[in-house]
């Protein structure tokens, strides 16, 4: 018989992921894993969210893009063969798109809530064996790299999930006890102490 996970085992067990087996991660298994992730908190439900696939040839074309950037990009070294071959051997990418609000509050809200949802699709993932990366690094921010993956005008890159099934599993890294970063007011007098 299944035993099914607790959310808290796997919130506590799902680690960032690396390095990825070569079985590949189907397009409608992604289209199940968003369609869940897509039920966090959001605001007036804007659902500020949208997602670009990458798998097969788009694989391919996305870690192009990325490896060009690279060579021209002042913030990082150029990638060696070695990275690009990496790249082309994760099974899927998706990047995470985010509709820019000008108001600081809504664009708060807004990148909260898609946030929310790229933890939601780790965690459902992980649920079903399934490893991830979410990529920051400074691509993201490019005017270039968003014209070529069909990222538009008053629009931002919130992260490119690399995505498969787990080659190796990291240990747990230790958190710091929540002790040091819980402050509990009982009375309102102790707001200005120090």
């Amino acid at each position: 018989m299944e035993t099914k996970w607790t959310i808290e085992e796997v919130i506590r067990s799902r680690r960032t992921i690396k390095r990825f087996k070569k079985d590949q991660v189907t397009l409608e298994l992604i289209k199940e894993l968003l369609d869940i992730a897509v039920w966090a908190p959001n605001h007036k439900m804007r659902e500020p969210w949208r997602f670009i696939a990458f798998l097969d040839e788009g694989k391919k074309h996305l870690a192009e893009i990325l490896k060009n950037e690279k060579e021209k990009g002042k913030f990082s070294r150029p990638m060696n063969q070695e990275k690009f071959e990496r790249l082309l051997s994760i099974p899927a990418f998706v990047v995470v798109v985010m509709q820019v609000d000008p108001r600081p509050n809504i664009f708060q809200e807004d990148f909260a809530a898609v946030s929310a949802c790229i933890q939601n699709f780790q965690l459902v993932a992980w649920e079903r064996g399934i490893g991830m990366l979410w990529n920051t690094d400074q691509t993201i921010y490019s005017p270039t790299f968003h014209a070529q993956i069909g990222v538009k005008s008053g629009e931002k890159v919130v992260g490119i999930m690399q995505i498969g099934y787990p080659d190796m599993i990291p240990k747990a890294q230790q958190r710091t006890s929540i002790e040091e970063k819980l402050t509990v007011i009982t009375n309102p007098i102790q707001l200005g102490e120090d």
